[in-house]
């Protein structure tokens, strides 16, 4: 069973998160809304996967996947982004992000790609 920390900063998605992932092995631990607050929320529920917005308030995923790699979290992360730009997921998995996917996505897709990095 993994524990997952959704960092997005609508609560629409991580209702998505929560629901796709209902009646799998995995639970949903916690939800921030901005970067910030998920790297706080990483230090204190300690996730074995993360699924990462790109753009929030305050901090966005580029800076929070900064932030994670300078604090020396290890966590497995899984972005989402309603923006496709290459250049942009280019620059995530330079990061260590370990997979991409747009939003609004299929539950049993995301159910696949979170499986795919849990196991990567």
């Amino acid at each position: 069973m993994a524990k997952i920390l959704v960092i997005d900063d609508s609560p629409f998605i991580f209702k998505m998160v929560k629901k796709a992932l209902t009646g799998t092995e995995h639970e949903v631990i916690g939800h921030a809304r901005n970067g910030k607050e998920g790297i706080e929320k990483i230090k204190e529920l300690n996730p074995d996967l993360v699924t990462l917005d790109v753009t929030m308030p305050v901090m966005d995923g580029i800076e929070t996947l900064k932030a994670i790699s300078k604090e020396g979290l290890n966590v497995k992360i899984l972005m989402l982004s309603a923006m496709g730009d290459q250049e942009l997921v280019d620059e995530a998995k330079g990061l260590g992000v370990k997979d991409f996917i747009s939003k609004p996505f299929k539950a049993d897709v995301f159910k696949e790609k979170v499986e795919a990095v849990l196991n990567s």
